[in-house]
């Protein structure tokens, strides 16, 4: 029997998405770019999950590129790699954009592609012992399609180091740049993870959901009247949303709001 190569796992509102090649430090090709987009748009459309956690099996979090399908890839025309790279592309978008809070659990190594997933993911917690790096450069070869996502998260100026160097990283240089948020021992990165997954369960689940778009939209504005009326317009259908009065009403009356009871 083939082993999938993705395996999802509900733990009531929390999605955990693994990747499971762990013989190939959970390396990228289509076969797994294809089942983890799929993944991602099922728990989309799932108003049951409203937390998705990205996880992996074995000693690494996602090598990057698989080697045998870069060669493949290496031999194919340049419209087939095109089409390749859009397929990644995708991937990228889907998880960035995805309407849950993510967050990215790396226990180990992310090289390449992998580390343009833990830059997609909303919050993104490892241990000293991770180990990053963008070495495409090695290889005559740049991070383009994982650029939007990485230089958000390590900023431009960085990531024209780190990009041209392909030099690796650990932990506490990830932590310092921004690709993660926090750094625990690896005893504690389970527990560090469901802390962050309840806080984000006590938060109105179409903020949660809306939150990224905000960032997004504000950071890209050039137009700050257009944005301060954006922003006025959101704030204004929040307040007298459902959710908006369950959460004020809740407030005042010191009580917790109906999605952060017990599911």
């Amino acid at each position: 029997m083939t082993t999938p190569p993705l395996l999802t796992e509900r733990a009531g509102p929390i999605a955990h998405l693994r990747l499971n090649r762990p013989e190939l430090h959970n390396a990228f090709d289509a076969g797994l770019i294809g089942e983890l987009t799929r993944a991602l748009e099922t728990v989309a459309a799932d108003s049951a999950v409203r937390v998705v956690v990205l996880e992996a099996a074995g000693a690494s979090f996602s090598a990057g590129a698989d080697l045998h399908w870069m060669r493949g890839m290496a031999q194919a025309s340049q419209a087939e790699n095109r089409e390749d790279a859009l397929a990644l592309a995708r991937l990228m978008r889907t998880l960035d954009e995805l309407p849950k809070p993510t967050i990215a659990r790396v226990h180990g190594a992310a090289f390449g592609g992998g580390v343009g997933l833990v830059a997609c993911c909303d919050i993104a917690i490892g241990v000293p012992e991770a180990r990053f790096g963008l070495t495409e450069s090695k290889l005559g070869l740049l991070p383009a399609v994982i650029s939007p996502y990485v230089i958000a998260a390590i900023s431009p100026r960085q990531a024209r180091r780190w990009f041209a160097s392909a030099e690796t990283f650990g932990a506490d240089v990830a932590l310092q740049m921004g690709l993660l948020h926090l750094v625990v021992s690896a005893d504690q990165l389970d527990a560090a993870v469901q802390r962050q997954a309840e806080l984000l369960l006590k938060a109105g689940p179409i903020a949660a959901a809306s939150a990224k778009t905000l960032v997004r939209d504000v950071a890209h504005s050039n137009d700050r009247d257009a944005s301060d009326a954006a922003n006025a317009d959101l704030i204004a259908r929040l307040r007298i949303s459902p959710e908006g009065q369950e959460g004020i009403g809740a407030f005042l009356e010191k009580r917790s709001p109906a999605w952060a009871s017990k599911e």
